[in-house]
């Protein structure tokens, strides 16, 4: 039997980016395991991740939760380092 933390490990992407999609669209840490592997696999899921990711940190910060802000911002960077098409050309994330 798999746990969540082996799903985690089979998605290609890290527990608070996985966190991070799940707070973005309100669903179970599994459910956000399942569409994060989906998104991860093509340019434009790679994308909505990172949209996923700076609008948790824009809700964070229009809470006053700027603690909260600056460690998903830490996610982004992470995310953004391990995707690197996603800074330029026309697959750069505006």
């Amino acid at each position: 039997m798999l746990t969540i933390d082996d799903c985690i490990g089979l998605s290609g992407l890290t527990e608070a980016e996985i966190d991070a999609i799940a707070e973005h669209e309100h669903v179970p840490e599994m459910l956000a395991v399942e569409l994060g592997c989906c998104l991860e696999g093509s340019a434009d899921g790679q994308r909505r991740i990172a949209t996923y990711i700076r609008d948790d940190i824009e809700r964070a910060r229009r809470r006053g939760n700027m603690r909260h802000a600056g460690e998903l911002s830490l996610v982004l960077c992470t995310f953004m380092a391990h995707h690197p098409a996603l800074y330029t050309g026309r697959n750069a994330v505006a």
